[in-house]
């Protein structure tokens, strides 16, 4: 780890949520977008998300959550998530606009 009294991003950080399908649950408490990026850092993924009006979100989970929800989108395994539509909710403050 780093200093004492320092706490790294990766050990601090909430993780945001990400569905392959509509949620069936608080449908207005989530935000769709489509996949621009995926990528691993820090021992996290952090999935890029370009919202419906054009913002870019990083959305960041852990590999299981990852794993998870590109198994249940519509592509053939190993085909890439880049472009897929999904449903997420941010937690934690890593939110990047561009």
């Amino acid at each position: 780890m780093g200093q004492p009294g320092v706490t790294s991003d990766s050990s601090s950080m909430s993780h945001d949520r990400i569905h392959a399908r509509e949620p069936a649950h608080h449908r207005d408490r989530w935000s769709v977008g489509t996949i621009a990026s995926v990528a691993e850092r820090d021992g996290h993924c952090v999935v890029t998300v370009t919202h419906e009006e054009g913002e870019t979100v990083d959305l960041v989970v852990t590999l299981a959550v990852r794993d998870l929800f590109v198994s249940r989108l519509d592509i053939d395994e190993g085909e890439s998530p880049v472009g897929e539509r999904v449903w997420y909710r941010k937690h934690g403050g890593h939110m990047t606009q561009s």
